[in-house]
């Protein structure tokens, strides 16, 4: 049966573009058109980045899913660019549909002026100035208007509403009861009954809107392009007769060997083959000092040489390097949903159908009440302009998309919109100790020993058993040996006991290196020396050959900024917990010294995701770890922060990765959350309140067409301004 399991083709992803949608309830048709494709696992569409997201089987494809969403009114097509290429087809994109704004604003706006002035300035006029101001308004309203009147129509045929049916019957209402007037009415009474301009200025507002909206929208996107532009558009190849050629991008394979001049940026990921030189590393780590590169260290794509000439040999490329997978997980997030859009999704699938009938019910009762056809009808225009679900739509993926922006610039990696809305409740983080508090690099500063044998000869059967091991301090007491000139071979049996040690078989003996109640029962001897140890915040553990013994200890150095990271933790409100699998005297000292209360010490690796269980039983809880042992603690946590620095099993199990290995990220991580879940809110709010205020005052005719159609438009700008405040979110 596993097999069969283990066989099953895995959930495949697709992004669309999509075109036409123009509010809320154009994003909760186009999804629902997607997921009841058959195949569909969720389908999620962003409306400010006019994309849509397919988790689906691998029996589906893209022309399915376009084929849904042409069927439900709308138009698509997948998105089949490389990063670099796509953010650059994304801002010729938006280039090209500014500037076709702009003139079709331009239009409207020399046309509507001087309709404004002489209905405003002229009211008692001849019936030929009401046929000039048809002249006027016709074209305003159905060519620079066309696409309200055609997404409108397009939604009809397919038995929806959008918001551009608001608009279109809005100011088509205007229009249409004016050419009725110009036919039925004649004489001075005529002008009176004329709102030419009331349905125009309706168009060239909305149009002004739109197009100030776009302008701000483009700018929530720079982010990607912004990272897309730190890597070089061509590389210089060389070839096996060392001549060098200048190639682009695309063309570059794993195995390619690349020159890099002084001042060039690193064109993909690899390895120094050839010279030395410094590289200025700060878009990853975020230190301004340049780095040392010589053969055999590892290069980033995107950083900057400064000095030497290089070549390294191509290891990741394309959308396998680091920077094309910050962008990916950037746009991942920027295309993503916070929870708490439901409910303005829900509220906007059933708004523009509310809408229409209280505009009919406010024209059919002043007509009852005999408040003449010209106050209903003004009143119910009024109602359909002002009605607009557009902020609604925009309230939650504005501030998503600059939020997580921001995020990635100051080394923030959010995975979605679920994950920043965690991380901003997160009342409780537990904090692995070992490369997360600590460097990550300890050091064998201690070595008694029990028995026969020397401290030389306990170092190198200890070294010679945890060769074979990973873990940090395995590491610490091999690199202790090498440094000291001492020999170690390799054991001719071993084995690994998670989170205990390591046993086996050096030079025909026997033994075990590990926790010291693992290796061997405690004399008072070796009790006495590991409690003096732990108590100086050392990690002690024992090597046992026999009769010998040795109380090996090791320190880690801590942090750099780890003191201070603590500490705006606990200014955010939040309580700080430090995890490890050290005993409770070394584990408490480490804690004290960075001002940590609780401590869980002696956790093995398998029984970190417990613990958080436990945590969470009190509050939202986050887990901040490195290594593939916190992986399922990480993915237990309300919230998994996995330091950049650390395995990519971490990072892809938590929700916000850290890409600098600087424990500050983390109470900036939810700074910035909590604020982007504000600007979430207030636009949430102010979205509604909006509505709820507007659409009374518009039914009881206090509102005119023309300032409801200005309002309407201020709304969505007002809504996409305040999240662009998110770019200024400091550190």
């Amino acid at each position: 049966m596993s097999s069969v399991v283990s066989n099953l083709p895995a959930s495949e992803e697709t992004q669309l573009d999509i075109q036409g949608m123009t509010c809320a309830s154009c994003v909760r048709r186009v999804e629902k058109a997607l997921t009841n494709t058959p195949g569909v696992e969720s389908a999620n569409v962003n409306f400010a980045t006019a994309q849509a997201t397919v988790k689906h089987s691998p029996h589906v494809g893209a022309a399915e899913f376009v084929a849904a969403i042409e069927e439900a009114g709308y138009e698509a097509s997948p998105v089949v660019h490389a990063q670099h290429d796509h953010a650059e087809h994304m801002r010729l994109d938006s280039e090209a549909d500014l500037a076709s704004a702009r003139r079709n604003l331009w239009l409207a706006a020399i046309l509507t002026a001087p309709l404004v002035l002489i209905s405003m300035g002229w009211h008692m006029r001849p019936e030929w100035a009401n046929w000039l101001l048809f002249a006027l308004a016709t074209p305003v309203t159905f060519r620079c208007g066309r696409r309200f009147f055609l997404v409108a129509g397009k939604a009809l045929k397919h038995g929806t509403t959008t918001m551009d049916t608001l608009i279109a019957m809005g100011s088509g209402a205007a229009w249409s009861y004016s050419v009725y007037s110009l036919f039925a009415i004649r004489g001075d009474l005529q002008s009176e009954h004329m709102y030419f301009e009331t349905g125009a200025v309706i168009v060239t507002l909305i149009l002004l809107g739109r197009y100030l909206e776009s302008r701000a929208k483009s700018r929530m996107s720079d982010s990607i392009r912004k990272l897309m532009d730190l890597a070089p558009k061509v590389a210089w190849l060389v070839s096996p007769d060392g001549a060098e050629t200048q190639v682009p991008l695309n063309q570059l394979k794993p195995g390619g060997l690349i020159r890099v001049r002084p001042g060039e940026r690193v064109a993909v990921d690899g390895v120094v083959t050839e010279g030395e030189s410094y590289v200025d590393e700060s878009m990853i780590t975020g230190e301004p000092l340049a780095v040392g590169k010589k053969p055999g260290d590892i290069v980033t794509g995107g950083t900057v040489n400064e000095r030497g000439s290089f070549v390294f040999r191509a290891e990741k490329v394309g959308a396998d390097t680091m920077l094309a997978q910050i962008a990916k997980m950037v746009q991942r997030a920027q295309g993503s949903k916070a929870p708490m859009q439901g409910l303005a999704d829900k509220v906007s699938s059933i708004f523009v159908p509310v809408v229409i009938l209280i505009a009919v019910t406010t024209l059919v009762t002043y007509l009852a009440l005999g408040r003449g056809v010209d106050a209903g009808v003004l009143a119910a225009v009024a109602v359909l302009v002002i009605a607009c679900p557009c902020a609604l739509g925009l309230a939650t993926p504005t501030a998503l998309m600059v939020g997580t922006g921001r995020g990635a610039e100051l080394g923030i990696l959010v995975k979605d919109g679920e994950a920043l809305e965690r991380a901003g409740g997160v009342k409780t983080i537990l904090i692995d100790k070992t490369g997360t508090l600590t460097e990550g690099k300890p050091k064998l500063t201690d070595v008694q020993v029990f028995g026969a044998w020397s401290e030389t000869e306990a170092i190198s059967f200890a070294a010679s058993l945890e060769s074979q091991s990973e873990h940090p301090v395995a590491r610490a007491v091999v690199q202790s040996a090498r440094e000291h000139g001492i020999a170690f071979g390799s054991p001719t049996s071993f084995e690994s006991v998670r989170g205990q040690g390591v046993s086996g078989v050096v030079g025909g003996l026997s033994g075990s290196v590990g926790r010291v109640d693992w290796v061997a029962e405690k004399s008072r001897e070796v009790k006495d020396a590991a409690v003096r140890l732990e108590d100086e915040g050392k990690t002690v553990f024992l090597a046992a050959r026999g009769k010998d013994l040795a109380v090996l200890a090791v320190a880690d150095s801590i942090g750099e900024h780890s003191i201070e990271a603590v500490r705006q933790l606990k200014e955010l409100g939040i309580t700080p917990v430090m995890v490890t699998g050290d005993n409770q005297r070394a584990a408490e000292a480490v804690a004290k010294r960075v001002g940590i209360e609780l401590v869980e010490a002696q956790v093995l690796p398998a029984d970190k995701a417990g613990f958080v269980q436990k945590y969470q039983a009190q509050g939202a809880t986050a887990m901040v770890g490195d290594g593939i042992n916190d992986a399922p603690a990480l993915a237990q946590a309300d919230l998994g922060i996995a330091m950049g620095t650390g395995t990519d099993v971490a990072m892809e199990t938590a929700g916000v990765t850290l890409l600098r290995a600087d424990l500050r990220g983390v109470p900036q991580a939810v700074r910035l959350a909590r604020t982007t879940l504000s600007t979430i809110r207030g636009n949430l709010f102010w979205a509604f309140i909006y509505n709820v205020v507007m659409i009374p005052l518009a039914a009881l005719g206090l509102l005119n067409p023309m300032l409801a159609a200005g309002a309407m438009a201020f709304s969505s700008i007002s809504v996409v301004l305040n999240s662009l405040r998110l770019r200024s979110f400091a550190a």
